[in-house]
């Protein structure tokens, strides 16, 4: 219940209640992305900050290894189900969008670690960040195989252009950019920053997830003419994804604070950065439905019940 209590996930439930209810309550877009890459920023600061303190050690180099390995397994095993009950396309880019990642969850994810006294290492923002672009690269190539066997009905593109957008879109590189910056400015960085990224993180997120809130309940409508299906993937699917994630973290054997994360992030699903670039890569698939289900389902439920429950676990198995 403590994850309740916390006023970011109150003003995410009020936002929900908000938009429910037809408010006209509503956060500027230009404002909602100065938020996005506030956070954005922030997170990558402090990962490249921890990073500075620790080097790269074989635990850095364990877990990003398994981030990787989830950034591959999860689209592959998706897309193989999925197809059986929605066009190749769609598949394709419901995949991409629960292999990928939500930045938002994660951060919720080590707000709710800090307030709980539980140690996690700040490479993990990185690999955070390296798990956003497999699945889009993935999800063009099962795409542009569809293409090929539809006698070249739609131009293919090419991965290599696909991963290049991907690797330079703004959220991506300002991310990673930020982790560099950490990295290079050290203990003074940290606390020449400290009111940045650090005073005013709490705020900053709560106010997000409030628009998120709003965002949510606003895509509720859409997920009734769903198939049965998909929104049991959409429920059943992250949980499995999160369960592999803990058995990699066990094989490679991991820290519960860092295995709680990547459970996190692989029960996540973008609703960001995978939208963003399918619009225009696979306009093929109906973007209502990875998007609907990414933002209607699988964010609300991680961010009120997921996070506590998979870092529990994880605190358990590897405590």
């Amino acid at each position: 219940m403590s994850n309740f209590m916390d006023p970011a996930i109150l003003f995410f439930i009020f936002g929900v209640f908000a938009g429910a209810v037809k408010s006209n309550l509503e956060i500027p877009q230009p404002i909602s992305r100065f938020l996005a890459l506030y956070l954005l920023m922030s997170l990558g600061l402090r990962g490249g900050f921890e990073l500075a303190h620790s080097g790269l050690t074989p635990t850095v180099v364990s877990g990003l290894v398994v981030a990787l390995s989830l950034a591959v397994i999860v689209p592959t095993i998706g897309h193989l189900l999925l197809k059986r009950v929605v066009s190749g396309f769609d598949a394709a880019a419901i995949a991409a969008t629960y292999g990928s990642v939500s930045a938002v969850t994660f951060i919720t994810a080590t707000r709710y670690l800090d307030d709980q006294g539980i140690a996690f290492g700040g490479h993990m923002a990185a690999a955070m960040a390296f798990m956003e672009s497999p699945a889009i690269v993935m999800a063009i190539l099962f795409a542009n195989q569809l293409r090929k066997a539809q006698s070249g009905a739609a131009k293919t593109s090419s991965p290599f252009h696909i991963l290049k957008e991907s690797l330079t879109d703004g959220a991506q590189i300002l991310l990673m950019g930020s982790v560099v910056v950490g990295i290079f400015s050290g203990e003074v960085g940290k606390a020449a920053m400290q009111p940045f990224s650090g005073d005013l993180f709490k705020g900053m997120l709560a106010l997000f997830l409030l628009d998120m809130g709003l965002m949510t309940a606003r895509n509720f409508p859409s997920l009734r003419t769903l198939s049965p299906w998909l929104l049991a993937y959409a429920v059943i699917g992250p949980v499995l994804h999160a369960l592999l994630a803990l058995a990699l973290s066990a094989v490679f054997r991991l820290s519960a604070g860092d295995a709680g994360l990547l459970m996190v992030l692989a029960a996540s699903a973008s609703y960001i950065a995978v939208p963003a670039a399918l619009r225009f890569a696979l306009p093929e698939a109906n973007a209502s439905l990875y998007f609907g289900l990414s933002l209607g389902i699988t964010f609300p439920i991680n961010i009120l019940v997921g996070i506590p429950i998979y870092i529990g676990i994880a605190q358990r198995v590897l405590a």
